[in-house]
């Protein structure tokens, strides 16, 4: 039974908070745990490697430094960590989204069933296997997309007075439209709606997009819960595709709403 009738339209951040509740379905757990788990074993290996590097790097510079600046070592382990943590975070989550690509679609394609009670028919595992290369092509997309307005938004940075007045909320804007791009296309996806028209549709109901990728851009930014923020915001955006847009694809003279 078609289950969307009853579901009320609600704002993103409550599409994005519905995914704590949808990655504790049964039925839906398993598939929350491959890509779980796949972030913090790899997650867990790099903090691992890199902090053993600073440890090394460190080392050899006190034993460059005289004793009367062994004082240094105090201000700049905080600073290398931060750095570190900061630039790792940005790495790792391009480079998790990639390796977790399709595990995420999947996950997306069992919340929208699990939401509406109907089958999409994407295939077996086979058939999952050789659409690999399109679900990467995708993922290539987006980073096409990110990176040249990424590096703009970066350079804001450094002009005077707008790098400490607009540049930080230009950023966190940008980072929450990323947000709602990366974790929405999944269902997208799974439907084969081309990138653009899948971006379209975000503008077209841009308070539900920034809002659900403010929530997404917010807690990732808190430890430990950011390790559970990828399988939640997809959770929470399949459940805004269901509301916002399925109807829509399925009848292409429908605009979101």
């Amino acid at each position: 039974m078609n289950q969307t009738a009853e579901r009320p339209k609600k704002s993103g951040v409550n599409y994005f908070l519905d995914g704590f509740s949808l990655i504790k379905t049964k039925g839906l757990r398993s598939f929350v745990f491959i890509p779980l788990m796949i972030n913090l074993v790899l997650f867990a290996s790099v903090i691992y490697f890199a902090i053993g590097q600073l440890e090394q790097m460190f080392n050899w510079i006190s034993s460059q430094l005289p004793d009367y600046l062994s004082w240094l070592n105090f201000l700049l382990w905080p600073l290398a960590v931060l750095t570190l943590l900061v630039v790792l975070s940005f790495l790792f989550s391009s480079v998790m989204n990639w390796l977790a690509a399709p595990f995420n679609g999947l996950l997306a394609e069992k919340v929208e069933q699990h939401l509406t009670g109907k089958d999409l028919n994407t295939g077996t595992t086979v058939d999952l296997v050789k659409d690999l290369p399109r679900i990467l092509g995708r993922e290539w997309k987006k980073l096409k997309y990110y990176l040249p307005r990424a590096i703009i938004c970066l350079i804001l940075f450094w002009i005077p007075f707008i790098g400490q007045t607009f540049a930080p909320i230009i950023w966190f804007m940008f980072s929450a439209w990323m947000m709602a791009i990366q974790y929405c296309d999944y269902p997208f996806d799974n439907h084969k709606v081309p990138f653009d028209d899948m971006k379209f549709a975000l503008n077209q109901t841009k308070g539900s997009s920034f809002s659900f990728g403010a929530a997404v851009t917010l807690f990732s930014m808190i430890p430990i819960v950011n390790f559970i923020v990828m399988p939640v915001a997809i959770c929470g955006a399949t459940s805004m595709w269901v509301d916002k847009y399925r109807e829509a694809y399925k009848h292409p003279e429908i605009a979101p709403e």
